[in-house]
This record gives C-alpha cells, structure tokens and sequence, in this order.
C-alpha cells in the first residue's frame, strides 16, 4: 500500500502462516532485500517467535509474545489458524483473512491508507464461527515490526494530573517496554502515542527515520514494545478488557480499535507534521470554522456563579475581544461547592433571577457566543438524579462505593443512561442559546461493576462505556451541528483519535501556568495538531516551574493552538487589558495560519529560547511564537548579542520581512544565524509574523 510518501508492504511467510512485515518507509524501500529478514534457523524457539509477523496467535508464536490469545472455556488455549485469502483495494487497502476450523475463529486483518496522509490504519475483526463460545484473553489491534541496529529510541508522553505530555524518551536494547491505562479513558500518566528510532542514530528532531503509533481508544488501553531475540523492536497495542478478557458468542464479532501507524524521514518534527495532518483530516469539514476566542469563568468565580457577577466579567472579555463566554461549573442548582448538583442539570434560578435565557442574550449582545460546562458521566450522591436512580451508577453489589472528588460514576454502557443523557443534551442545547459545550470527566471507575447484569466476566463495560460515550459526541453532531465540543477529562485524561474526530478542541491540561504550560504544550504539539489545542491565559503560578513570565509570554505560549481567556479580568487594570486587547488582536490576525499551516518545533523548553514555527499554506506567511525560558536578569552572556532561534523549513533563496519591525531576512539567514530577540524581564516572549516577499 501506497501512502502520499511512503509505501508499507506485507508478505505471506514462506510457511504462509502468517503475514510479515516485507517494508516500510519512503517511496522505493520495497525495493530490495527486507531488512528484517533473518535466517529462518531457530534455536530453542519457533521461526514465528522470530518473524516480523504482522499479527500473530498463540498457538503459533508461543514465546515471545503473541497478539491474539484466545480458547473455548475449559479447553487449552491457542489458536493454529490458516491463510484463507486476501482481498486488495489498490493502494488503499488490504484485508488479510484466516481462521481456525478447530477453534471456531476467523479473523481478518484490515490495512486502511488515509489519503493525503503517510497515516496506515490497522486493525482486526474476530467472528465466532463455531458452536461453542470463546473466550478473547488477547486481541491487539496490530502489531508493528521496526528495524533497528543499535536498539529503539523510544519517546512517549508521561506524566501526572497537572502535568501531562511530557515528553520523555528510553533506549530499549532487549526486554520490553509497556504502557498502559485502566482508568476507563487514556489517563494523565500515559498518551497513547509512541514514536520509534533507531538507537544507532542521532538524537536529533529532523533527518532521521521516525516511526510512531497512536491508538484510537478512549477507554482502557495498552501499548507494549519488545526488543526481540531476533534485533528487531515489535510494538503492539490495543484494549484492555476490565475483566481481562472478553466472551465471544457462536456468531458474534468483535472489532478492535483502530491502530494508525505513522512514518518520516524527517524525526519527531516530521512525524509531528504527519499527526497534525491527519487529525485536521479526521476534523473533515469542521476544520475551516474559526476556533473562537473564548473567555472561561471557572478561575474568576468558581462555584460562586450569578448572573450580575459573570454579567461584569462578559462585559470586560468582549471590551478584550473575546468572542465566546463560556459558565463553567456551579450553574447548575445545588452546586456551592462539589459535594452536590452534578446530574441535576437545569440552571439555577436563585442564581439568573431574571431567567437563563435572558442572562444568555444579555451575553449574546455583547457579541459573543454563549457555551457552558457539562459533566454528563458523573453525578453527586446528594442529586436529585442520585435519589431517583442509584442503579445507575458503577458499583459492586455488597461493596462499599468509593467517592472521587465527592462524585460517583454513572454507567454510560447502559442504554437508559445513554437516553438521559441524549435527552439532557437536546433540552439545553433546544431549549437555550447555546453553541458551546466543555465536556470535563473528573474521575475514573473505581468499584466497576453493573449488578443484576449476569455473571461479571460476561460483561465488557469498558468497550460498553466507549460505544455510550461516542454515542453521544455523534448525536451531538447530527443533531446539534452547531455547537462546539471541547472534550477534557481533568485536564488532558481522554485525548485520542476517536474523541478528536468527534470533539473541536481539546482542554490539554488543568495547569496553566506559563512555563508548566509550555512544557505540556511541548509535548502535546508531538502528538496533536495545534487546532485541537485549547490554551488559556490565566493568572495562575507555576506548580512545577514557578518562575515569573509576562502577561505577553501567556498570551503567545496561548496563542501556539486555541486561544482563550480564563484570569479574574475584573481584577486586572486598564492598562493589563488594553495589553490583551492587543494580544488578542494579533492572535486574531495569525490565527488561521496556526491551525492551518505546517507546524515545526524549534528547540525545546530546556533551551534558553523555543518556539513553534507556523507556515501557511502556500509559504506566504510564516508565524512564529517565541518564548524566552532563560534568566531574565542580569548582564547577558555575551553583552549585546540578542537570542537567535532558528527556523527550518524556509526557502533559502526567498526573503521574508517582519509585519511588525519592516526587518527583512533572506531564508538563508533565518536558516543559519535565526531571528534575533533580545529578551529581559519585561520582554520575554514575541509573536512574528514574516511575509515572503
């Protein structure tokens, strides 16, 4: 199969057993010998357990790992399948199909190209085709064989609550990597994402041959990466089943979620380029709306929501030029602090005694959209919702249920959750003015079970979660159309491709803080394009990195993906808003270029100055977010002699000026020597704009 610039091509093993991996990589690799072969000779193992076997069962690769495990309940486990035929759709796809007329199991491998992208998507479907049921205790989505020399580079996202994408790298030479949640979405210590060198190679971010994986599953999930006796590095993924395994009846399939598996040429920076493409494809038409300026009131008001109150700061965030004011939680009754009212969702009349509707168009006029904060999946022990329907909640008969930040869980895998919260979403968004939505998930199951469902080990409520949870972001966008869904789960706790393709943006973390933010940001931009990146200005300190930035180093990390607004502005002077009025204004100017345009990283926070590099498309504009993460006090080192942050990408032989200073620099010098900055305290961030002339 044929990508815009790369090829991957699989081939029966000469058994024909099983598929291998016969090349992967730019236009012209499949031409010559595989770089994973090996010389079929096996000592103490099988020629599978040495294969770069594309997806593999038990039965045959009993060793060093397999991608499928599964048996009929009773009986030993393996599965000794044969090939059974393939069928190809040109370049685009490829189905690989096989079975075991023993077990009473087919599986078709699929293999899927996204145009305009060097994305391959894989994944497999299962069917039960005997009498007697199965039990799946494995069923990987894929499995990724990469040739090495000098082991795997391995550079992933970590990281806690407050915290997240942090970008983090470890040299795999033999044993295995793994990763994972159980947490019922991605979770914050883990993304789902993986990138893959050649340890023998330069730690640089361009020239060199990157792989990368990222899994679109927005419940529990695993990646594993093994360095293999054979030398090569095989990367797997997939579900993580909450019972361990799942029950497959006589007729019955299951699908696994898809794995899209990316290459460049060009390191991490390029297959940055790669993932930011393919997500502004998976956004479809919804990509050419403009991601408004938003104004967030959570920092300002917290719990304490009134009409008068969150009336002043509306006034102040257009007079600023926001363009969307949205309530975040406490609008709702019984919600003075978070031990109440989350399932109770109707607007509180003692706190808009003039009626919602009138608050809202009060909004309205000022020239701004109107968005609120929801959390659908969760509900408060003293609700009214909690008092008519404590069946639907996670909870383990006779077992005590455990509160996370005061708040159960509800089961969004039943079908009568699903309908409440259809019908919350389409009286709110029907019934009022609103076109945006901030759909936050604050904790994960703890006692997860489903009582009066039939025996435990039958139930798969994880996958049952995700259908609800998609369920609803599809019905939101058939029904509700114009509304906007930023997605968040405490912070950055469920960002994947399933929820990306569903949602507009995404809350990357609860942090905002400006270096914090930049090193979350950082990481994010590695995985995810910068149209799905909400970013705030707030007042808020470091947790992680307290030092002191500018109001305009906020306003310019903020502008790296979707700007918005979330500080008590109320408190802020008039000379401070008139600086984010102009802020806001310049972001306004730049803002199409940033989510549109092809996106590089230039160096990184542990440097004195980065930035991210924005070229539209087309190469007539170039953006540049620059960010001084230094000392600002004190003499220079060399005194006189700004900061330089080099760009990549530019044609040398063009010359390119400044919108604001009339500079102008040819590509070659912005290549070479890179824009000057000379940064101090009160001067620690700028937002270029150069023009190719």
């Amino acid at each position: 199969m044929r990508t815009e610039h790369t090829v991957y091509a699989v081939a029966l093993a000469p058994e024909g057993q099983w598929a291998e991996l016969a090349a992967w990589g730019p236009h012209g690799v499949e031409s010559g010998p595989s770089p994973l072969d090996w010389s079929r000779r096996t000592h103490f193992v099988t020629p599978a357990d040495l294969a770069p076997a594309e997806y593999i069962p038990s039965g045959l690769r009993p060793f060093t790992g397999a991608d499928l495990i599964a048996r009929r309940p009773g009986e030993d486990r393996g599965v000794w399948w044969r090939f059974t035929g393939a069928a190809q759709d040109g370049d685009r796809a490829l189905r690989l199909g096989f079975a075991d007329e023993t077990l009473g199991l087919a599986v078709t491998l699929h293999y899927e190209s996204v145009p305009g992208t060097d994305i391959i998507l894989r994944w497999a479907e299962l069917v039960c085709t005997g009498e007697d049921e199965l039990r799946l205790e494995r069923f990987h989505s894929a499995a990724v064989n990469i040739p090495v020399t000098g082991g795997a580079r391995l550079t992933f996202l970590t990281g806690q609550w407050a915290q997240e994408f942090q970008r983090t790298q470890l040299e795999l030479t033999r044993g295995r990597f793994e990763m994972a949640s159980t947490q019922a979405v991605p979770g914050h210590a883990y993304a789902p994402w993986l990138a893959v060198q050649d340890a023998a190679l330069p730690d640089g971010t361009t020239g060199v041959p990157t792989y990368g994986v990222a899994l679109e599953w927005p419940g529990n999930w695993h990646i594993t990466t093994d360095a293999e006796p054979g030398g090569a590095v095989r990367v797997r993924a997939g579900r993580l089943p909450h019972e361990g395994a799942v029950r497959l009846a006589p007729g019955a399939s299951l699908t696994t979620p898809k794995l899209a598996c990316a290459f460049s040429p060009d390191g991490l920076d390029g297959l940055a380029r790669v993932w930011h493409r393919y997500e502004r494809g998976l956004t479809g038409e919804r990509m050419h709306r403009t991601r408004k300026v938003l104004y967030n009131s959570w920092e300002a008001t917290g719990f304490d929501v009134d009409a008068e109150s969150q009336l002043q700061l509306a006034r102040i965030a257009a007079d600023m030029g926001a363009e969307l004011f949205v309530v975040d939680d406490g609008w709702f009754p019984g919600r003075a602090d978070d031990t109440g009212g989350l399932g109770d969702w109707h607007p509180d009349p003692a706190s808009f005694p003039a009626g919602f509707d009138d608050f809202v168009g009060q909004v309205r006029a000022l020239g701004m959209d109107f968005g609120l904060w929801v959390e659908p999946e969760c509900v408060s022990p003293r609700s009214e919702l909690y008092a008519r329907h404590p069946e639907w909640v996670y909870r383990v008969e006779g077992r005590p249920a455990r509160l996370v930040r005061n708040q159960l869980l509800l089961d969004l895998g039943r079908a009568d959750v699903q309908e409440f919260v259809l019908a919350t979403f389409d009286r709110l968004l029907g019934d009022h003015a609103i076109s945006y939505l901030k759909w936050d998930m604050n904790r994960p199951p703890t006692e997860r079970g489903r009582p009066g469902a039939g025996p435990a080990d039958h139930l798969d409520l994880d996958a049952a979660h995700v259908a609800g949870y998609l369920r609803v972001l599809d019905h939101l966008r058939a029904r509700h159309p114009h509304v906007t869904v930023e997605g968040c789960s405490a912070g950055g706790g469920r960002i994947e491709h399933a929820t990306l393709a569903r949602t507009d943006v995404v809350w990357p973390s609860d942090n905002t803080a400006p270096l914090d933010r930049l090193a979350i940001q950082y990481g994010y931009l590695h995985a995810h394009a910068p149209h799905t990146m909400s970013s705030w200005v707030t007042d808020s300190p470091g947790l992680f990195d307290p030092r002191p930035r500018s109001l305009g180093f906020r306003f310019v990390n903020a502008s790296a993906g979707v700007l918005g607004i979330g500080a008590d502005i109320r408190t802020w002077s008039a000379e401070r808003r008139a600086e984010a009025a102009r802020w806001v204004a310049r972001y306004k100017e730049v803002r199409e270029v940033v989510h549109h345009g092809e996106a590089r990283l230039l160096n990184t926070p542990a440097d004195a100055t980065c930035g991210v590099q924005y070229e539209e498309p087309g190469g007539g504009r170039i953006v540049v977010t620059a960010l001084s993460t230094g000392r600002l006090d004190g003499a220079p080192l060399v005194p006189g002699r700004p900061a330089r942050l080099r760009l990549r990408g530019v044609d040398p032989q063009a010359r390119y000026t400044d919108a604001a200073s009339g500079e102008t620099y040819s590509g070659a010098h912005l290549t070479h020597y890179g824009l000057p900055f000379a940064w101090s305290a009160e001067y620690d961030a700028e937002l270029v704009v150069l023009v190719r002339q």
